[in-house]
């Protein structure tokens, strides 16, 4: 079995699906996408089908993933961690489907039979949380996620804070004590308010305060996590297990989210997983992304016993012209059912890709970009 062919789709709101062909006919999928950047990633993907993996054996991953890695004297990063992640979403797909095996039962089998998962309410700038926080848990899910604020200075007032708090406080009022809710600071608090900000929301006991600061001051992390008992997650914006040393070292950090689709694939976020087990970390997968990214998640859900929740983007926010379900031959496969999802059986990713409506709609062009924001004085803020 060689590698043949490969395809590469953006499609609408912001993906880039990843189609790769063998001389047998097993046909894999990937999501190798940086939101924003899906003509970057294209590019970088088809450098490294071209050089790399046409006429090759799909099967010995672990080879072809150093190669990729290692055969460029530049390295990392999110665009070539994220062309790596979607080929190697791919080749894991047809490996599982070669051998008649889900993904998880080639990487040590499960160690769950379901994966929570959470939802998204509020928007960038947060908005209406209470109600929508309502209305989602009684549609059955048992934990959410909501961005703490908009746009901050860098010493922002009392009210400022004070907004945030109240957020949290009508999520908080609205579903009670037996709902979890993970609070977002999106990389967009500076370091001055992350310290007063997760000492105010604390009485309302958020799941998680997630990326308190951006991921170029991990070395403020542990003065954060001095200032609250919440805990501390992080790692959409960390691309291999190198970034992850220091979070881990230092101590600070209670939740890593790599993201399945930028942080190298199957083969790398599983090693980042169980780097995390070392350091009595959680996982809890980032996937703001489409249905191949999420079933990338699960497989790795499946097999990795310090995994604590999935992200997943029904209903997201950005998703205003297409969703997660809707290039799915069989959406079922992601059927929530009191706030969880079963492990898929089926082989490879479990999931069957319907490739006509991604054909369709990939005929559209897509041009997703994230806003730029900007404070009061007109300086550039961090969205």
């Amino acid at each position: 079995m060689k590698i043949t062919d490969y395809e590469l789709m953006e499609v609408p709101p912001r993906w880039l699906f990843l189609k790769v062909t063998t001389s047998d006919g097993t046909v894999g999928w990937g999501e190798p996408v940086v939101e924003g950047r899906a003509k970057t990633v294209r590019a970088a993907v088809e450098e490294l089908m071209d050089n790399y993996l046409i006429g090759e054996d799909p099967l010995p991953i672990e080879k072809h993933w150093q190669t990729m890695y290692r055969g460029g004297f530049y390295r990392g990063g999110p665009v070539l961690m994220s062309a790596i992640a979607g080929i190697d979403q791919a080749l894991w797909d047809i490996k599982g489907k070669h051998f008649g095996a889900p993904v998880y039962e080639l990487l040590g089998g499960r160690a769950r039979e379901r994966i929570r998962v959470y939802q998204w309410i509020g928007g960038d700038r947060p908005a209406d949380v209470g109600d929508a926080a309502k209305e989602k848990v009684d549609a059955g899910f048992t934990a959410l996620k909501m961005n703490a604020t908009s746009e901050l200075r860098f010493v922002d007032t009392p009210a400022a804070v004070e907004s945030a708090v109240d957020r949290l406080a009508q999520v908080r009022e609205a579903v009670g004590d037996e709902v979890d809710i993970g609070v977002d600071f999106h990389g967009r608090v500076p370091k001055p308010m992350a310290k007063r900000l997760v000492k105010a929301l604390e009485p309302y006991e958020p799941f998680f305060v997630e990326e308190p600061v951006l991921p170029e001051h991990n070395d403020a992390l542990p003065d954060i996590a001095a200032h609250t008992t919440t805990p501390i997650a992080t790692g959409e914006r960390m691309y291999s297990r190198w970034d992850f040393k220091e979070v881990f070292e230092s101590g600070a950090v209670d939740v890593i989210q790599p993201d399945l689709s930028h942080a190298g694939g199957i083969t790398e976020v599983k090693k980042i997983a169980s780097m995390a087990e070392a350091y009595d970390v959680a996982v809890a997968p980032h996937c703001p992304l489409g249905p191949i990214a999420l079933a990338s998640c699960v497989q790795v859900d499946a097999c990795s016993p310090n995994t604590l929740i999935q992200e997943q983007s029904l209903d997201i926010h950005y998703n205003e012209t297409s969703d997660v379900l809707d290039y799915l031959a069989d959406p079922d496969v992601f059927d929530y059912h009191e706030g969880y999802i079963e492990m898929p059986t089926d082989p490879g990713l479990g999931i069957e890709i319907d490739e006509e409506t991604v054909r369709e709609r990939a005929e559209h062009e897509v041009d997703w970009h994230n806003p730029v924001w900007h404070r009061d004085d007109g300086s550039v803020a961090e969205w």
